[in-house]
């Protein structure tokens, strides 16, 4: 089977170049964070937080740090072959050839790429909030003529995905990141088609020897907790990875149905 994944040396070129111009653009300058604001009660905003937190927290959790684009070679580390075995990844999704997937936080399109050879007849929505990395998308999309990988400019709290038109949702070592969440994935429901499914990857936070900072990873207990929030039911979760949770939820077709009959 042919693998629509453009070379390791052309990627990091690429990256490698993409970053080098935001830092010339923006003067070497320090990014400011973003503010944080209060959603009702949903968030809660707390002085004293982890240094690889955001101070925001959401169902008990605290959200971490986003890995910004200048630390894009990192997503293209070598090892993430051993370490998270994206080809196995992709192979679980059982994805069909007419399948629309999304790829929130899709980055360099490391997991686009993959999946986009599995859904000939379909395509890859890849969705991230920077735009920098959906200039990246772009290039590697047209220097590989790839022609069903299509990028989409995200925000902090919408997807940006269009109603009912998604087959599959993945969120590899994202979705702990994610500012809004549960904005975000009232979002990414929304976008399901009947019967759709959602997969998160994650670091297990159930594990203490896997050296990964702390809020970077999630116990299976809380990532269920806050999918049932936004509707979704867990249908199961594989333990094949060496050191993720590969969870799959689904929304129910009941959800589909009164959302119509409201309107």
């Amino acid at each position: 089977m042919k693998i629509n994944n453009p070379s390791l040396p052309l990627r990091v070129i690429v990256i490698i170049c993409f970053i080098l111009l935001w830092l010339l653009l923006t003067g070497f300058g320090a990014l400011q964070p973003n503010a944080l604001a209060e959603s009702g009660t949903v968030y809660q905003e707390r002085s004293r937080h982890s240094s690889d937190g955001i101070g925001k927290f959401y169902m008990g959790r605290e959200i971490a740090k986003v890995m910004g684009h200048t630390e894009a070679l990192w997503l293209e580390r070598p090892s993430r072959e051993v370490t998270e075995q994206p080809q196995q990844v992709v192979e679980a999704l059982d994805l069909k050839p007419t399948h629309v997937v999304a790829d929130i936080g899709a980055g360099t399109g490391y997991f686009s790429f993959r999946m986009s050879p599995l859904v000939p007849e379909g395509k890859v929505l890849a969705v991230d909030i920077q735009p920098e990395m959906i200039d990246i998308l772009n290039f590697l999309k047209q220097e590989n003529n790839i022609t069903n990988v299509e990028p989409i400019l995200a925000s902090a709290t919408d997807p940006n995905l269009p109603d009912e038109s998604v087959d599959l949702a993945l969120m590899v070592d994202a979705y702990h990141e994610f500012e809004y969440p549960k904005e975000v994935m009232e979002g990414v429901v929304k976008s399901l088609k009947p019967g759709g499914r959602v997969v998160l990857v994650e670091y297990r936070r159930e594990n203490p020897l896997i050296l990964i900072k702390a809020l970077h990873k999630m116990t299976q207990k809380q990532v269920r907790k806050e999918m049932q929030t936004v509707g979704l039911q867990w249908l199961e979760t594989k333990h094949f990875l060496p050191q993720q949770h590969l969870m799959v939820f689904e929304k129910p077709k009941e959800q589909q149905i009164a959302a119509r009959q409201e309107v």
